[in-house]
C-alpha cells in the first residue's frame, strides 16, 4: 500500500481544513487508517483511527469533538476533516494503514506497517 497525504495549509486559528490521504493498492479497503501527527521537536503523536470493517473511529483526546476521520473504501482515500484549529494542532500530519490487532493497539506508531509522505499544517494565532 502506498500512502500520499494532501490538504495541509496555512490558517488562521478557528479555521477549518480537510486533509485527504489516497492510497494505492486493492486491499486498502482491508486496512485500518490512521492519522498522526508531529509538531517541531515532539514525538508522531496518534489523532485519529477508522476501522477498516466496522468504520469505528477512535480520536485523541485533542481531537475529540473539533476532528472526524472518515474513508471511502470506493476512492482509496481516507479523509481528516478539521474544524476549530488551534495554534497548537500545528504539525506535518501523516497518514498510516495497518491491521491493528487491538483496540488498544489503534494510538502506537509500531501498530502502522505503511505511511504517507507527511503534509504540513499551520495554524497562525
Amino acid at each position: 500500500v502506498q500512502l500520499q497525504a494532501s490538504g495541509g495549509g496555512l490558517v488562521q486559528a478557528g479555521d477549518s481544513l480537510r486533509l485527504s490521504c489516497a492510497a494505492s493498492g486493492r486491499t486498502f479497503s482491508s486496512y485500518d487508517m490512521g492519522w498522526f501527527r508531529q509538531a517541531p521537536g515532539k514525538g508522531r503523536e496518534s489523532v485519529a483511527v477508522v476501522n477498516w470493517s466496522s468504520g469505528r473511529t477512535y480520536y485523541a483526546d485533542s481531537a475529540k469533538g473539533r476532528f472526524t476521520i472518515s474513508r471511502d473504501n470506493a476512492k482509496n482515500t481516507v479523509y481528516l476533516q478539521m474544524n476549530s484549529l488551534k495554534p497548537e494542532d500545528t504539525a506535518v500530519y501523516y497518514c498510516a494503514a495497518g491491521r491493528l490487532t487491538s483496540t488498544a493497539a489503534w494510538a502506537a506508531r509500531d501498530s502502522y506497517n505503511y505511511w504517507g509522505q507527511g503534509t504540513q499544517v499551520t495554524v497562525s494565532s
